[in-house]
């Protein structure tokens, strides 16, 4: 939705009386959003002053050694664009800052329930939008990266449960941890937070980092006088179970072996054949545990080595590995093998554990283009497509169909 103009005005004569919490410069202009200014309110104000809040939070802070453009270029009544926002000098965000927080000093906690509930309900972009304020109010602020990462992986969550592109939020949200993380004393929650997301993504050298240092927090405790205080405030036992849980896997599992870490990386960027040497490396070490064998047939499969690829995924799925991925990946080696009732099999039992996996229905509609079955490939496709309308490899196949 297109959203109002911004225009600069000077402090309205008619208005200053309204205002008992703020002592108002007459030097600065203010922006207001509206896109009639003869009915102004000082909500139009507080809305334009979010507005190049947030601008400026999204903008960052320029090159060092740039000069922002002088504000005096502005005139009262001249419309502000997107970017023109982002130029405002620091000392002008300062006084809407203040202004801000002077006629509503209950912001921070409004916007980050907003915030939350629009997430949940999954108007993300209206969620981030929200956030997007919060940290241009509060740069820095634990809690607000915390809210922002935690909103970005729920859309990228969404995303990719429905089969669509999330580089772009995953991105967004590694550095907004990595961000919170960087700030002194770090949040409980932001380790917590960041080491579930960080294992999620596989990066398990830095999931036990924050997950360890969580539990420390948990364990930490000194003797006074002969009694036992906690240094810290108490942590639930519930998310602490389940720090360590994970903690427990990544060293049970050897996950944050350089060969595992390494190969994963390198069949995730395509170069194959070096994850192969590095994957093979760490089966030799462990050649009990399943996440490896899940790799190597991983980039087997990429590599056109059906037959192989086929061999590995059967043994990562004996050591305990029978994930709807696993499966996934299975039924494509046999489907290329030309065993298409065994991919089946394996495509209908992976769909079962996740039942809107775009990935796992779209190929259940190439199984069916193999097997002859048109208008069964066609209901497939089309399912994918309401899933992701975006989805490019759903649109190409109902297109041949």
């Amino acid at each position: 939705m297109e959203k109002d103009p911004i225009v600069f005005l000077a402090v309205p004569e008619t208005l200053k009386s309204q205002i008992k919490t703020f002592e108002l410069d007459p030097s600065i202009l203010l922006p207001v959003e509206s896109p009639d200014i003869t009915k102004l309110s000082w909500e139009m104000i507080l809305s334009g002053m979010l507005r190049v809040i947030a601008a400026r939070g999204k903008g960052g802070l320029p090159p060092h050694g740039t000069a922002f453009k002088a504000f005096k270029s502005f005139k009262a009544g001249d419309t502000v664009s997107e970017a023109e926002m982002a130029e405002v000098p620091h000392e002008w965000i300062d006084y809407y800052r203040n202004f801000v927080f002077s006629v509503k000093p209950e912001i921070y906690h409004e916007f980050t329930c907003a915030s939350i509930v629009k997430a949940e309900n999954g108007d993300f972009d209206m969620a981030l939008e929200i956030s997007a304020i919060l940290e241009g109010l509060l740069p820095r602020s634990p809690g607000v990266l915390l809210n922002k990462a935690l909103i970005l992986e729920k859309k990228a969550e969404s995303l990719e449960k429905n089969g669509g592109g999330a580089e772009n939020e995953t991105a967004e949200a590694f550095e907004a941890y990595q961000t919170a993380l960087s700030i002194e004393p770090v949040l409980p929650d932001t380790l917590f937070n960041a080491g579930f997301f960080f294992a999620r993504r596989r990066d398990f050298a830095q999931a036990k980092d924050c997950l360890s240092r969580y539990v420390s927090m948990g364990d930490s405790a000194e003797t006074l006088e002969g009694a036992t205080e906690r240094t810290t405030e108490e942590l639930p036992a519930e998310k602490l179970k389940q720090a360590q849980k994970i903690l427990q896997d990544i060293s049970g599992q050897f996950l944050d072996d350089d060969n595992y870490l390494e190969a994963y990386d390198c069949v995730s960027r395509g170069n194959d054949e070096e994850g192969l040497l590095k994957i093979r490396a760490f089966i030799e070490k462990h050649p009990k545990l399943w996440n490896g064998w899940f790799v190597l047939g991983w980039a087997l499969r990429k590599l056109g080595r059906y037959a192989d690829g086929l061999e590995a995924f059967k043994q990562a799925a004996a050591l305990g590995g029978a994930t709807a991925d696993t499966r996934n990946e299975t039924a494509i080696c046999l489907m290329e093998l030309g065993d298409l009732k065994g991919a089946r099999r394996e495509l209908e039992h992976a769909l079962q554990e996740e039942p809107v996996n775009v990935k796992i229905i779209s190929n259940l509609g190439v199984l069916a283009m193999k097997a002859g079955n048109r208008n069964e490939a066609a209901a497939f496709f089309r399912t994918v497509l309401e899933l992701d309308p975006a989805d490019p490899l759903a649109s190409h196949f109902l297109a041949e169909l």
